[in-house]
């Protein structure tokens, strides 16, 4: 089971991308193989990257690019830790036991406004894929019938308080437990969560497909990102263009093309991804078109991108709620697309 507001990359140098488009005749980054071994042999750079949550299909992009040897082909040895409700993805970057991890950058921001040294560098979802999960039954068609409803969510969730502001309503909130046993007990039930994973959960237990109220729509744009240290990023940024430009293309291979190396990959790591769910979730990924992005702007090319615009907006908005002060940190502080393509 997924958690809402849990976690949330990719790129690199050009000779990548356009081999992982399909345009160029080379998948290897120049300068991406670094280390030299015994005999003048090179070996790869073992890369360390920490999860948000336990391997799903949230992360089939990564698992992708490990079981299809495109790490190894760029120079890497990448060990992929899952994550999960004590991960501790900041500290395992700040510390440098992780070199990249996964999170969103609603979180990351907080993090960076606390003075952490990380650095946002590209994007796993154009979106994070949370919202509100509404019953079926319920009268709840939008953010503006929210009003005197109970909503089982985090209370911490910086989501609530720009609905309150920008709908004028007020609701209770009960914190959630991650589980959809609440949601399956009631007509006007309305929880927090993934539309990539409790809506199947919901329908798998019994219940009806649930309505989903996402946060992109409500104008609360958040990103899935990679993070990176600062001194990594400064240390090492061949490895970290490699590892970007790897990832995006283990994500364009996962979702136009044949999924079994990820998903078998994701079964070993993982008990509980079934075949039905793990097909289920992609299916999601794609159709909500949370990889490519939406709008005259999405596709392929915006794969792992993200924008200094964006960063902007929603820095703003968490500054109008109050979540971050006014001027604590700046756009060009906390993200950077020098690692992009």
């Amino acid at each position: 089971m997924t958690p809402a507001l849990r976690r949330l990359p990719l790129f690199a140098l050009a000779l990548a991308v356009v081999a992982f488009t399909g345009c160029g005749k080379s998948s290897q980054p120049a300068g991406a193989m670094v280390a030299v071994g015994a005999g003048g042999t090179t070996a790869p750079f073992k890369l360390t990257f920490q999860l948000d949550w336990l391997p799903e299909p949230e992360h089939g992009g990564f698992y992708q690019a490990q079981a299809r040897g495109f790490y190894r082909e760029v120079g890497l040895d990448v060990d992929i830790v899952p994550g999960g409700l004590s991960a501790a993805v900041k500290e395992q970057v700040v510390t440098g036991r992780a070199h990249v991890a996964q999170s969103d950058s609603t979180g990351t921001l907080a993090w960076q406004a606390e003075g952490l040294p990380i650095l946002q560098v590209g994007a796993v979802f154009q979106d994070v894929p949370s919202g509100l999960l509404v019953s079926a039954d319920s009268g709840v068609r939008g953010f503006a019938d929210l009003n005197g409803k109970t909503i089982i969510a985090r209370p911490e969730w910086p989501f609530l308080k720009f609905i309150q502001q920008k709908y004028g309503v007020t609701f209770n909130v009960v914190p959630q437990n991650f589980s959809v046993a609440a949601f399956l007990a009631g007509k006007e039930a309305i929880q927090q969560g993934y539309s990539i994973a409790e809506p199947y959960h919901i329908v798998k237990a019994g219940g009806k497909e649930p309505r989903f109220l996402s946060t992109w729509d409500a104008g609360f744009r958040a990103y899935a990102v990679l993070i990176t240290g600062k001194k990594f990023a400064r240390e090492h940024p061949a490895e970290l263009r490699a590892f970007l430009a790897a990832s995006a293309r283990g994500w364009r291979d996962y979702i136009d093309g044949d999924p079994a190396p990820a998903h078998a990959a994701l079964k070993a790591a993982h008990k509980d991804n079934t075949d039905d769910f793990m097909a289920a979730s992609r299916r999601l990924i794609i159709e909500g078109q949370l990889v490519t992005g939406r709008g005259a702007d999405g596709g392929p090319a915006q794969i792992g991108r993200i924008s200094r615009e964006r960063f902007a907006t929603h820095l703003a908005q968490l500054e109008a709620l109050g979540v971050l002060e006014k001027g604590k940190i700046k756009v060009d502080d906390v993200m950077t697309t020098d690692f992009l393509p």
